[in-house]
């Protein structure tokens, strides 16, 4: 079990917020799969005040019955535009509200957001306050974290004076990933990091994140750390199966079989169909391009299929690929991650 203020999770394995991936189609596909709650891409806090309720930008405030529970995930630079972004969310029915103080970006226009607020506590506290104040207090509060700007001391300082001040705040549950903002997404996450807050914080609900792309990370890091959750994250990209593999572990029970070409090819057309409800067809197909190239990875001819995504261009092109690539069945190939194939910050910003 994994509780979140007052949301009571059956598995301690859950979606992570995904810029440009976890989309209402992959949130579907995750919660199908086992994940007991999933998070919404990250959003900048003006972005969302500032949404009008039209047809092309309706989908980032998607909530659907079969969602709950759902978390929304905020960044931006001011206290105040978070209280009243948070405040929408709630209203369009997000269950949660998740504070990223992790996304490694730089400076824009001299603002400080995501992960850069780990070097000023005084602002990423207010921020975290204001939230906080804002909401109901049916409503959790979350917030993700690097451990810290760099490797120094005062990065380190820096990052428990606010992990100490959200839990003074109330927040209900932190999720710690293991690298520096400096590090991006270079070198590996440091699991020692999270181990020595679970052991400061013994009574905190804490998830842990990074180096999670495996069902054996997952259950690897809950054992290894103490935390009591995980999120998977660049690891659920092309692979929503990570949610149910990982709980067959948890029970005790052998890796299932790697899925087939055709179990892959019905979640593949199961993700186009989700997305053509929320997208514009071609948008659709260039939306999913990034993922087929991450689903390629399970088939027994990997790098062909990897590379036909990778030329897919429309909506046309795309079902041609899935009828070229996966019309025979075969046994599926589990990955084979291997240290430097990682995606990299230019492609996805984890931000959860």
């Amino acid at each position: 079990m994994l509780q979140i203020g007052s949301i009571q999770l059956p598995s301690p394995v859950v979606l992570a917020a995904l810029s440009g991936y976890s989309d209402w189609p992959m949130r579907a596909l995750a919660r199908k799969m086992g994940a007991p709650y999933t998070v919404h891409e990250v959003m900048i806090e003006r972005f969302v005040n500032n949404l009008k309720d039209r047809e092309r930008t309706r989908r980032f405030l998607k909530v659907a019955d079969t969602d709950h529970p759902v978390g929304a995930q905020l960044m931006g630079s001011h206290p105040a535009e978070f209280a009243e972004a948070a405040r929408r969310l709630v209203d369009a029915g997000f269950d949660v509200v998740d504070i990223n103080f992790g996304c490694p970006m730089k400076k824009l226009r001299g603002q400080c957001r995501g992960g850069l607020h780990l070097g000023q506590p005084n602002i990423a506290l207010q921020i975290v306050q204001s939230v906080r104040d804002a909401l109901p207090q049916r409503i959790p509060v979350t917030v993700k974290m690097r451990r810290g700007l760099d490797d120094s001391s005062e990065s380190t300082d820096n990052f428990f004076q606010i992990l100490e001040g959200a839990i003074a705040s109330g927040v209900a549950a932190v999720t710690i990933h293991g690298r520096t903002v400096a590090q991006k997404y270079v070198g590996r996450s440091n699991w020692n990091f999270l181990k020595m807050v679970r052991d400061a914080f013994p009574h905190q609900t804490l998830l842990g994140s990074g180096d999670l792309f495996t069902a054996h990370d997952c259950v690897r890091m809950l054992r290894e750390t103490g935390v009591n959750g995980v999120t998977a994250a660049r690891g659920a990209i092309g692979n929503p199966w990570i949610f149910q593999q990982t709980q067959a572990l948890l029970r005790g029970n052998a890796l299932p079989a790697a899925p087939t070409v055709f179990e892959q090819r019905d979640m593949i057309r199961e993700h186009m169909r989700l997305a053509a409800d929320v997208y514009p067809a071609e948008q659709a197909s260039r939306q999913l391009r990034k993922f087929g190239i991450r689903y390629a990875m399970w088939h027994p001819e990997a790098e062909k299929v990897r590379n036909a995504f990778i030329d897919v261009q429309n909506p046309e092109q795309w079902h041609h690929t899935v009828t070229q690539w996966y019309s025979e069945d075969r046994p599926g190939n589990y990955p084979e991650w291997k240290e430097g194939e990682n995606m990299s910050d230019s492609e996805t910003c984890e931000c959860s």
